[in-house]
């Protein structure tokens, strides 16, 4: 299969190159070879490629950032993904589409399935959402695939960032009241891999397994890596931030499950193996 993947060197990029060579023949473009935003140029290289999947791996990712630049935001994530969407019509390939768990608001206290109600709280939120909405009105075969929490290799990251705070500071602040389930890009990958050989497509849901606070999830990356620092559980009212988070956004992967695909690991598994390569 012909695959092609547009934002090539991010984090979650980076492993799908590495996880699909192998199987299939890649097409990769990057924030300097593909200007997504630019609609013609757009459609023109994904024509010119002819690939008979394109996942949509690039995106505005900054939260609080989006907040001051929103035009930014909604440029890359809606109206670019919505060019992408016309590239693949064009092309007749089908399109994966990363999204997240920010389209919801938190505000259920149980898991998100794929036919919840969305309602996203902050601008990012709202710009992912805008680019789901184009891809449904566009195509046909799509697969909008949200996750959350994502870290990886190639990226910075919560855990990175923790280990770095550790080293610098013998207590660590951590908010205790915002729920999710952290994501190794690497399984996600492999999950995208399935999802595209099947194919089966819909919205889909697809995270590691088990969820947990950011407190939990820092207490449990010092726990694997034997570090020794006091953790201080706090509420999200002590750290002000520009753009407003969902409170219980873990996700439930219904349809992935629906589908028959196995669940992916939790995400402890997921983390030590991380860990053991950093």
């Amino acid at each position: 299969m012909k695959v092609m993947i547009i934002g090539s060197e991010g984090m979650l990029g980076r492993d799908l190159v590495e996880t699909l060579k192998p199987f299939h023949e890649l097409e990769t473009t990057t924030i300097n070879t593909l200007d997504i935003t630019r609609l013609d140029n757009t459609v023109e290289t994904i024509k010119e490629l002819k690939p008979e999947v394109v996942i949509h791996a690039a995106a505005y990712t900054d939260v609080d950032g989006s907040e001051s630049k929103k035009d930014l935001a909604y440029q890359v994530n809606a109206l670019g993904s919505r060019n992408v969407a016309v590239g693949c019509l064009e092309a007749d390939a089908s399109m994966v589409y990363i999204s997240t768990d920010y389209v919801f608001d938190g505000a259920k206290g149980t898991s998100y399935q794929e036919y919840d109600k969305t309602n996203p709280l902050s601008v990012y939120g709202k710009s992912k959402l805008h680019g789901e909405t184009f891809i449904q009105d566009i195509l046909s075969k799509f697969y909008i695939v949200r996750t959350s929490w994502l870290y990886g290799e190639h990226g910075p990251n919560f855990p990175s960032t923790m280990l770095q705070l550790a080293r610098e500071n013998d207590t660590i602040s951590v908010v205790n009241d915002q729920f999710g389930s952290p994501t190794f890009t690497k399984d996600l990958a492999h999950g995208l891999k399935l999802l595209i050989e099947k194919p089966a497509y819909g919205i889909y849901h697809l995270t590691n397994s088990d969820y947990c606070s950011w407190y939990e999830y820092a207490r449990e990356i010092f726990k694997i890596k034997g570090v020794e620092v006091e953790v201080k559980p706090v509420p999200t009212s002590q750290f002000p931030r520009p753009a407003p988070r969902p409170e219980y956004s873990v996700l439930d992967n219904y349809h992935w499950k629906m589908e028959g695909f196995k669940a992916l690991r939790s995400y402890k598994d997921a983390l030590q193996e991380y860990l053991s390569l950093i």
